[in-house]
């Protein structure tokens, strides 16, 4: 024990790994549609799915031997849409240096 910690008084608490390191249930998805894009060394995915909660697009970046994914709620795509676009718009404004 660090000394400045103290014992819970509920008992010994489950540690960090412990609480988190079980496996979630897996919950059944559907595809509705999958995209691939490439630009420069990096592959993009794009796969809207579906599942008991709701829609959702999943964004998955692979480039070398990592990958990381988003997940973009339906209710959330047009928000996400207009953002988008607004960095394209900007990018093409915008002098570069």
């Amino acid at each position: 024990m660090i000394s400045n910690e103290h014992p819970s008084p509920y008992g010994r608490q489950p540690s960090f790994q412990q609480k988190f390191s079980q496996p979630k249930p897996h919950i059944a998805e559907d595809t509705l549609l999958t995209s691939e894009l490439q630009i420069e060394r990096k592959s993009f995915v794009f796969i809207l799915k579906e599942n008991p909660r709701g829609r959702f697009l999943r964004i998955i970046e692979a480039g070398g031997a990592k990958s990381n994914s988003i997940i973009v709620p339906a209710t959330g795509l047009k928000d996400f849409q207009n953002v988008l676009a607004d960095m394209v718009k900007a990018d093409s404004e915008i002098p570069a240096k």
